[in-house]
């Protein structure tokens, strides 16, 4: 469940709570760069469908991993 606002402006003022961790927004990218690769390749290779499908379903799921569900 989603934190709400107010705990996140509490947090900037409490000294002592612990700091939030990263998103890991660098393996999400490294992720989409080898999936899309991968894809481009299928296409080059003739199997457009196949790669066109991949793209598509690659961009709804980092789609829904950015936004956390």
């Amino acid at each position: 469940m989603a934190e709400d606002d107010f705990r996140r402006w509490e947090r900037e003022f409490d000294s002592g709570a612990p700091r939030e961790e990263p998103s890991g927004g660098r393996g999400m990218v490294l992720v989409a760069g080898l999936t899309a690769t991968g894809c481009t390749a299928m296409i080059a290779m003739g199997e457009v469908p196949l790669g066109a499908a991949g793209l598509v379903l690659s961009s709804i799921i980092l789609l829904l991993w950015r936004i956390g569900m």
